[in-house]
C-alpha cells in the first residue's frame, strides 16, 4: 500500500466543490480544508505508485479549480492505531 499527502492550493471559488469531488475519487480517503499556506490537504492510499500516477496525473488533472500540488510520499507511519488493519476492509 501506497500512502501519499497532497498539498493542494485551489482557486478560491471552487474550494468547496473541487474538495467534495476530491473526496470521491478512487484512492482519495480524506480531504481536509486547512488554514495556512495550502487550501486543501489529501490523503491518498492506493494499492502501488502506477495507482498514485494515475490518480494525478489522469483523474485529478481534469479537476476543475486545482492551481498547485505538492505531493509527498509516506515512507513509514507510526501510530497507536494498526492503520493497515484499518485501511484494508473491504480490499
Amino acid at each position: 500500500m501506497v500512502t501519499a499527502i497532497i498539498l493542494i492550493n485551489a482557486d478560491r471559488h471552487h474550494i468547496g466543490d473541487l474538495a467534495q469531488k476530491m473526496a470521491d475519487l478512487d484512492g482519495i480517503s480524506e480531504v481536509y480544508s486547512v488554514s495556512g499556506r495550502y487550501d486543501l490537504v489529501a490523503i491518498v492510499r492506493v494499492e502501488n505508485n502506477e495507482a498514485l500516477a494515475h490518480l494525478v496525473t489522469h483523474d485529478m488533472v481534469k479537476l476543475e479549480g486545482i492551481t498547485h500540488t505538492e505531493s509527498m510520499l509516506s515512507f513509514r507511519a507510526f501510530s497507536r492505531h494498526d492503520l493497515d488493519e484499518m485501511f484494508s476492509i473491504g480490499m
